[in-house]
């Protein structure tokens, strides 16, 4: 057991020029400065990049890698990369191999085709990559061979943010900055920033990659567009937790290597609730590390998978009418002496501190509940959202029962007292007494308190991190800096904390619900208390540009005007191209593979009808089956038809708001209905005669 442990500690970040690779390798002094660096304390010069540079080629060098890359995100929802090697001439028709800090610090790959919202024009194809210092470079060791990648931000010619990161680089610098802030006013005087902590549970589908193959919405898209359910789903819970299936162990385990070599804490694994739906889990840790260390999760998945037959789908609703996948955002604020500014304290002050911050939450949560809901918006997601599966489209805040008292109690007056901790007996006396947790975990919430965090439940699984984090830093962030501004006119902090907190509770307690979010008087109670409901990504999307959500990006600098318009562009084009890829590859399904199987089938009933009928032998049975068969497939047509003209006439508009409009109100109905025409021929069609594999199959059989 104990070489065991040490394999595993000799591999874990073994591919990651981190903390331990960096204090070997740069001298002292470098290695100090460049901390400095990291923590924000101080500017990159030359020096320190040519120094970092040299040692990193070295190090990747001595690991197999023969070339580096810019590893960046662009707003196409996926990471991008340009690889060059190392290599440089000498001069005598030989080479050396070569990495100067210029081309550590700065890459220039064309932008070109990148979106932009309008940015820049089409042909200016200049765009930058910029190192990440805060971000370890790590090597991938894959097909290609070892490439050392380096995160980086990408921004444009005049600079603007063309990516995902830069954005959120700003936001938690504002959030640290405002955290500082409010808690020097509270008398801390140790902290010296503050960063916001994530941790994300990853859900998964894995199918045979066989069935995959047979499936062309699978492969255009990630998610079934036709399939009958089949006769059992998740109704019996019985995949949930259940015991893992050992090809699908041998795939986690040698998912757990890959991640421990990168330095990623991969830490839980389990069956979900639906069958052949995983879930993996990291440890919590700093927000920007680890939306890095998420997007190579999901590549790692996808690459393992492929390795054991299997194919990983990451589509947050792959399989309809049973559960789709998510991806829990835990969200917390932490300093860098280590106070999580999130997790209830032993005694008043730290309490005092942690209500206020909590009340920074609720208040932002409420006042920017669009772009929350806007943060978990994709096309997919809206498949997901709502569904007994997943929070509702509506933003609330579950506190639990002890908290909501104790700020009813602040709000009028009462005292709150001693808190007692309550223990469980369970009434064995083998089992010892365990501490009974001061809230519950409502999954039905989408945001909701969990102890010391908050857990955004909304997060669709194949999305960045990116968005939904950049807009909880910057809306927290734009909240501390109001409650900072009060806090500095007063003469009386503990009484100005005090009047903050209950001022903010009676204003914004419409926010908090501690129900059940499925149950159908909730929406009804929403609409009553005035939260909005955005049912569709299509219906939030144009709200990022509402003055009062402009006004605060600019406040907290995180981005401007033109780059919020360039993003809202950005959203409503890529619907729109999502929902017309999902469209045209059902009229290519329902045409060329669907009807000419079930013209087949149909034709079997037809001669089978009619030779019984030669032999005097035809049943009313025979006759009802063919009619039936003639009327489904009648109505399936028709579908078609109608689809069609629809794809015709979004394709017409040329105002990209009212295209997303339109396809958000007709097309996705015109979808769904020629969905259940076709479903409707599977569940009748021979099954030697369908063209493509079932949900029994691919759910089922691993």
């Amino acid at each position: 057991m104990k070489n065991a442990d040490a394999d595993i500690i000799n591999v874990f970040g073994m591919n990651v020029f981190g903390d331990t690779v960096m204090r070997q390798r740069l001298p002292r002094n470098v290695y100090e400065q460049l901390k400095e660096i990291i923590r924000g304390h101080r500017k990159l010069d030359a020096n320190i990049a040519e120094i970092v540079a040299n040692a990193m080629k070295d190090w990747a060098i001595e690991k197999g890698a023969t070339h580096y890359t810019h590893w960046f995100q662009p707003l196409t929802g996926i990471t991008a990369e340009k690889h060059e090697s190392f290599i440089s001439p000498n001069g005598d028709g030989g080479i050396f191999m070569e990495f100067s800090g210029k081309e550590l610090v700065q890459g220039e790959p064309d932008a070109s085709s990148f979106p932009s919202g309008g940015l820049r024009a089409t042909f200016e194809a200049r765009g930058y990559t910029v190192w990440d210092v805060t971000s370890p470079a790590f090597i991938k060791d894959d097909q290609n061979g070892k490439t050392l990648y380096i995160p980086t931000a990408f921004y444009s010619y005049n600079g603007e943010a063309l990516d995902k990161k830069t954005p959120l680089l700003r936001s938690i610098e504002a959030l640290s900055g405002q955290v500082i802030r409010v808690l020097r006013l509270l008398g801390n005087t140790t902290s010296q920033h503050a960063f916001p902590c994530v941790g994300p549970e990853q859900e998964y589908f894995l199918i045979d990659e066989a069935y995959y193959n047979q499936r062309l919405d699978l492969q255009m898209t990630g998610r079934t567009l036709f399939g009958a359910p089949a006769s059992k789903g998740h109704e019996l819970d019985d995949h949930y937790f259940g015991s893992i299936k050992e090809r699908v162990s041998r795939f986690m385990n040698d998912l757990d290597m890959e991640l421990w070599k990168l330095g990623i804490s991969a830490k839980t694994k389990h069956n979900e609730v639906a069958p052949n739906q995983y879930e993996m889990a990291v440890i919590y840790g700093d927000c920007n590390v680890i939306i890095d260390q998420n997007h190579l999760v999901m590549e790692t998945m996808r690459r393992v998978a492929r390795q054991h037959k299997l194919v990983c789908l990451l589509h947050e609703k792959p399989f309809a009418r049973i559960n789709g996948s998510g991806k829990h955002n835990n969200w917390s604020v932490s300093t860098d002496d280590g106070i999580n500014l999130l997790s209830p304290g032993n005694n008043r002050k730290e309490n005092t501190r942690f209500l206020l911050f909590l009340s920074a939450v609720i208040k932002a949560v409420d006042e920017h509940a669009d772009l929350l809901r806007l943060a978990a918006s994709t096309p997919g997601n809206d498949h997901r959202l709502g569904g007994n599966e997943a929070p509702p489209s509506v933003i609330s805040i579950f506190l639990g029962k002890t908290l909501t008292r104790v700020l009813e109690n602040i709000a009028s007056g009462k005292p709150n007292g001693e808190r007692k901790k309550e223990v469980f007996k369970l009434g064995v006396s083998a089992l010892p007494e365990i501490p009974k947790d001061d809230t519950d975990r409502n999954r039905t919430s989408p945001f909701a308190f969990t102890l010391n965090k908050f857990e955004f439940r909304m997060v669709s699984s194949q999305a960045s991190l990116a968005r939904p984090n950049m807009i909880l830093n910057t809306i927290i962030a734009d909240e501390l800096q109001n409650i900072a501004g009060q806090l500095e006119k007063e003469e009386n902090t503990e009484e100005a904390v005090t009047r903050i907190i209950r001022d903010i509770y009676d204003k914004h307690k419409r926010i908090i619900f501690n129900g059940d979010g499925y149950s159908g008087t909730w929406l009804e109670e929403a609409a009553r208390r005035g939260l909005p409901c955005y049912r569709k990504s299509v219906d939030v999307f144009p709200e990022l540009m509402a003055e009062k959500n402009v006004k605060v990006f600019e406040r907290q600098h995180v981005l401007n005007r033109n780059e919020l318009l360039a993003r809202c562009r950005i959203y409503l084009e890529n619907y729109i191209m999502k929902n017309m890829i999902e469209a045209n590859t059902m009229i290519s399904m329902a045409e060329r593979e669907i009807r000419p199987a079930f013209l087949r089938y149909q034709e079997k009933l037809a001669r089978t009808a009619a030779r019984l009928q030669e032999l005097k032998a035809e049943t009313a049975l025979h006759r009802e089956l063919l009619d039936e068969s003639i009327q489904k497939l009648t109505r399936f047509n028709a579908r078609i038809g109608e689809l069609k003209a629809g794809v015709g006439k979004a394709d017409g508009i040329e105002d990209y708001h009212r295209r997303a409009r339109f396809v958000g109100d007709e097309i996705t109905g015109k979808m769904e209905a020629l969905r259940d025409a076709g479903d409707a021929l599977e569940k009748i069609c021979a099954a030697e005669d369908w063209p493509f594999p079932g949900y029994a199959e691919m759910l089922f059989k691993i």
